[in-house]
Order: C-alpha cells, then sequence, then structure tokens
C-alpha cells in the first residue's frame, strides 16, 4: 500500500493511499509522495499517479511484456480467498499486479485482474458473478472481459472472446488463457490446492 506524509500545522500524519483525507486537510503546508513534488498551499495535482490513461498507454502497458518479480510460490485462492501478485515489464521499468481472487459461497464465481500503476485496471475476466452493465445501459452475462477504456476505466464489459479465452468453465485453465492475454511471459508460480 502506498503511503502519503503529511506535514501540518498541529503534527505529523500517513495516511494510506488512495484515501481523500488530504484533500480536506486546509492547514496542509507540504506534502511528500514517494518521488513525486512537493505540494504547496493545497495544491495535491501532480501528487497522485495520473489514473486516467490515453488508450494508447493503457493498451501499450497490456501488451507489454510481464515478468514474475521473484521465485516465490503462491498458493490457488481457496473459498473466498485473493492473492495479490507482483509483476515487472521486461525492461523493469513498470510494475504491475495480478489480482487472482474466488468467491466465498460460491466456488465457481472468479476473478483475474491485471493492474498497472497500482490501482489501474487494464484488464480483468469476471466468472460465476452478476451481470454487467454498460455506461450505455447493455447488459453483459458472465463470463465476461474488462479492458480499459479512455475515459472510463473498467466501466465497459464484452463477451468472452472464446478463440481468446477457450477455457471459461475450467477457472485454472482459464488462469493460463488469462495470463497469455495480458503477455505475462514468464509466469509467476502459482501452485493449485486441494480444491482448485
Amino acid at each position: 500500500m502506498t503511503h502519503i506524509t503529511i506535514l501540518e500545522d498541529m503534527g505529523v500524519w500517513e495516511v494510506a493511499l488512495p484515501t481523500i483525507l488530504p484533500l480536506f486537510l486546509p492547514n496542509v503546508r507540504t506534502c511528500a509522495f514517494e518521488c513525486y513534488p512537493a505540494a504547496i498551499n493545497n495544491d495535491f495535482e501532480g501528487m497522485m499517479p495520473d489514473l486516467n490513461l490515453t488508450q494508447a498507454e493503457a493498451d501499450a502497458l497490456l501488451a507489454m511484456e510481464k515478468h514474475r518479480v521473484d521465485e516465490r510460490h503462491w498458493t490457488y485462492p481457496g473459498m473466498g480467498g485473493r492473492i495479490e501478485v507482483p509483476l515487472i515489464s521486461a525492461s523493469r521499468r513498470e510494475t504491475f499486479l495480478l489480482d487472482v481472487s474466488r468467491g466465498r459461497i460460491d466456488l465457481l464465481r472468479t476473478k483475474y485482474q491485471t493492474r498497472a500503476r497500482e490501482v489501474v485496471v487494464l484488464a480483468r475476466v469476471d466468472v460465476a458473478s452478476a451481470p454487467h452493465r454498460n455506461p450505455d445501459g447493455e447488459e453483459i452475462p458472465c463470463p465476461h472481459l474488462h479492458v480499459y477504456r479512455e475515459g472510463y476505466a473498467d466501466k465497459w464489459a464484452t463477451r468472452i472472446p472464446p478463440a481468446t479465452f477457450p477455457n471459461v468453465h475450467d477457472a485454472w485453465l482459464l488462469l493460463g488463457d488469462f495470463l497469455r492475454f495480458c503477455n505475462v511471459t514468464v509466469e509467476p508460480y502459482i501452485d493449485r490446492d486441494l480444491f482448485t
């Protein structure tokens, strides 16, 4: 979790992002957020990573070759479980997160998601969840695919293309399809558990 340190007249606070608490502090004088420039007089512009990517940026990040960060072995989540696996670009300039989560009651309910810049969802596959309503009102049944769309982030879904995701009825094999779709060429070690 990224943190921001706020220096105020009354003391120093450390706040976990993406909280919006700093926006409501009227007496903030300076603010430091990792490598982003300091904000003076409540001017927070430039402190947060850009969450609104252009379509070209998002497409380039999704197509970028991704590798596992280390040799750690992850356990595929069981009922109600979730893992967040760090990935890195081949050039080591961009970091990504792979989220794998399972439903608490319905084990078929699965979500695979790749994020860039910690919070920007580039792609997500939802299986055995509720239908998704797109901004234009169209309802997309499950399973469905979300891909970043400029101006809408991950708010649009499409039907899963069977040629790209031939294994929608097997969560374990679908994970491999999703990793290929996101161009993860050096895959993380994810081990199956007894109920996967």
